[in-house]
């Protein structure tokens, strides 16, 4: 038996260097009770919905009523009103539980939420955040085309003025949430050439959602396109002032934030996993915690962990001040889900052939990894984004 056999979830968390006493009592709060609920909630299910690639839209009621929703976004606009570590802590926890489920929230929050809550009229924040907040709306975030993904600026989306309305045309691609949102925040092009943003509600002439089918990896998570035929998109639903990519790269920073930490939760479970999995299963007499090899991926495992926990402890009181940047947003973005990943792999080791089941949460996690390595900015970008801030030299273009 291990920390996820059969649905029952033993896991308990590892702080070696005994971060917790850098957390405020609101962080270990916000942490335990979403941890509970990953146990209670999502535990018990996810392999089965992960098995059947099929997405437990219950949930979404269950995130918004454990403020995984913009919770560090202001209360009387729907969010929790807490700080940036308690927005980790509570990624952490819910990867912890499987990545698409803390993608459900990271969507909804950081690429929804944050970018109305920013970039929004008065109205369009009260028309929409509360009901986002309490999950009564779910919300997609439309940057990714067909042929522009790690060169957002080469869109094609585009939007012409006529009258009081702008017409939209184009396509958006691996859109998480899309074919069960109700609302999507997109991004295109004016007439002038300048990156516009605008908030769009299902069920308007010309805008569909169909939804992608046979991914491997975040089975758990629906992941669409958005189709824009003529849709006629009132200029009221545009976002007044912003311009050009820096209003879409904020929200991505945001999210990229998230999974920073969220990572994090991955690697702890297959960590935990592999860890009494090796205490427990008997070779040549001896428990596999026995061998030297299994002693050296354990003890790596926990050391590559510890480092990936303080980057982003680090970040987060960098996030609180204002300071962080998103070049070192990019650096954590990164380290922790690579990571998180080779954990995952060496784990999986540990379990020999058991480790390719759907007993145990690591072949899931592995899987789900390898997206989340790519998304929200490819593991070479944010290389590249970093050598870029250290050099000033972009090596891009």
């Amino acid at each position: 038996m291990t920390s996820k056999t059969k649905g029952v979830d033993r896991y308990e968390g590892h702080d070696y260097y005994l971060l917790d006493e850098l957390l405020q009592e609101e962080h270990l709060l916000a942490r335990q009770a979403v941890r509970e609920w990953v146990k209670q909630a999502v535990s018990p299910i996810i392999e089965d919905y992960s098995n059947k690639a099929e997405c437990p839209t219950q949930l979404f009621k269950g995130l918004a009523e454990i403020g995984a929703f913009g919770p560090s976004l202001p209360t009387e606009y729907g969010g929790g009103g807490m700080d940036e570590i308690a927005y980790g802590v509570i990624m952490q926890e819910l990867e912890r539980g499987d990545s698409g489920v803390r993608s459900m929230a990271s969507v909804q929050g950081s690429l929804v939420m944050f970018p109305i809550y920013k970039f929004g009229s008065e109205e369009q924040k009260r028309k929409y955040l509360p009901k986002l907040g309490t999950g009564e709306l779910i919300g997609c975030f439309g940057l990714t085309e067909p042929d522009f993904g790690s060169n957002p600026s080469g869109m094609v989306s585009n939007i012409r003025e006529d009258g009081d309305s702008y017409i939209l045309n184009g396509t958006k691609m691996w859109i998480t949430n899309s074919p069960i949102a109700d609302i999507a925040v997109v991004w295109a092009k004016n007439e002038a050439g300048e990156i516009m943003g605008m908030i769009l509600e299902k069920g308007w002439k010309g805008f569909s959602a169909p939804e992608i089918h046979g991914k491997w990896s975040l089975r758990a998570s629906i992941t669409g396109e958005l189709v824009f035929e003529d849709v006629r998109v009132p200029k009221s639903h545009v976002f007044p002032t912003i311009r050009g990519l820096k209003g879409p790269l904020s929200c991505l920073s945001k999210a990229r934030y998230g999974i920073a930490w969220g990572a994090i939760g991955a690697a702890l479970d297959c960590y935990d996993t592999a860890l009494r999995y090796s205490k427990e299963r008997i070779q040549f007499d001896k428990p596999l915690a026995a061998f030297q090899l299994t002693q050296k991926k354990l003890a790596e495992m926990i050391t590559e962990i510890t480092k990936a926990q303080l980057l982003a402890w680090r970040l987060g009181t960098l996030a609180n001040e204002g300071k962080a940047t998103p070049a070192q947003i990019s650096m954590a973005k990164r380290n922790n889900v690579h990571m998180a990943l080779v954990i995952a792999r060496e784990a999986r080791q540990i379990l020999g052939g058991m480790g390719i089941t759907n007993e145990y949460p690591i072949m899931r996690h592995m899987m789900n990894l390898e997206t989340v390595l790519t998304y929200e900015g490819t593991h070479d970008i944010h290389l590249l984004i970093t050598g870029m801030d250290i050099t000033g030299i972009n090596a891009f273009e």
